[in-house]
């Protein structure tokens, strides 16, 4: 009889694997379109800059939060 931990360690590979596998089977059938069809797809480099811009300011922004939070912790528990 396997441990908790062993069934957790099973478990989690399992997803893991699964999660691998989708990743491929994903990647394999956008590489398979791109040959059927080699113009579908693009995007503009106005468009990449704005999605890089976006994320970078969400995590500038929740990275601000977090240290003030963690600066302030002892403060807001009275709250």
């Amino acid at each position: 009889m396997l441990t908790d931990k062993e069934n957790l360690v099973k478990y989690t590979a399992a997803h893991a694997y699964r999660a691998v596998l989708a990743l491929t089977t994903r990647l394999q059938e956008g590489l398979a379109e791109l040959q059927r069809r080699p113009d579908r797809g693009d995007i503009s480099i106005t468009t990449v800059i704005i999605w890089v811009a976006a994320v970078t300011g969400a995590l500038v922004i929740a990275g601000t939060i977090a240290a003030v939070i963690a600066k302030y912790n002892g403060n807001l528990s009275g709250i």
